[in-house]
């Protein structure tokens, strides 16, 4: 059981495993028309890449209000995205390699290290539209303690948060069962309770119902029309 505000760390140092510079966030966001094509049926194909955004500017929009966060850096190519999220104070960075999701993390992280040699790194899925900024902060303050850690989605089978301290290389290996890629990859998982917010990426119907039932941002409740049924694909 934790106190609101509690940080977990692996030595129970609290927030002192947090780097003091705070931690640069890399989210990367495919273009809106192709996003989150699963959703598709729960949300017809108009309707799918404006959740897209809203999930995008919810998550940027916690992930900021972070405490342990000094800022965030997204990846992506989509004009209308870019201009939303650099509106909440986001960093967008041009997905130069399109390349795909890992080639795009990679991406960014060395644009913020350019400009921050030391930082340490946090890639973040950008569906997360149930994220709280105190449990983001727990899983980093925890991420901390080791050159990598990662953090589990929902299922259990793919990865919310891959962290990677100042000087180390992320690795990333994200999509389909990364959970298990991470894992091999030598990057330490983040077992922690109570972090739902983190966890709860949205791909599908169900995952939308799961994170409603968590409480979601405020772009995403706008655009959820009533009537609008999820859960059900």
């Amino acid at each position: 059981m934790h106190m609101d505000g509690e940080l977990d760390t692996p030595t129970g140092t609290g927030s002192r495993a947090t780097p003091l510079a705070g931690w640069s966030l890399v989210i990367p966001l495919k273009p809106l028309v192709l996003a989150k094509s699963r959703l598709a049926p729960t949300a017809g194909d108009s309707l799918r890449p404006r959740l897209a955004l809203a999930f995008a500017q919810d998550t940027v929009a916690a992930a900021l209000a972070c405490p342990a966060v000094r800022d965030v850096a997204v990846v992506t190519d989509d004009h209308t995205a870019g201009g939303a999220l650099a509106a909440l104070g986001a960093r967008i960075v041009p997905d130069v390699p399109g390349g795909g999701l890992n080639a795009a993390l990679s991406h960014g992280v060395l644009a913020v290290r350019q400009g921050r040699p030391g930082a340490a790194v946090a890639a973040l899925n950008a569906d997360l539209p149930a994220l709280r900024p105190l449990e983001l902060a727990r899983v980093l303050a925890y991420a901390g303690g080791f050159p990598r850690a990662f953090l589990a989605d929902a299922a259990g089978i793919g990865t919310t948060l891959l962290s990677a301290a100042g000087g180390v290389e992320l690795r990333p290996g994200f999509g389909g069962s990364s959970r298990s890629r991470h894992s091999a990859s030598g990057a330490v998982e983040i077992p922690l309770d109570g972090v739902d917010s983190v966890r709860q990426d949205v791909d599908t119907g169900i995952d939308l119902a799961a994170a409603l039932a968590l409480g979601v941002g405020p772009c995403t409740a706008a655009r959820l029309e009533p009537g609008i049924p999820v859960g059900d694909h």
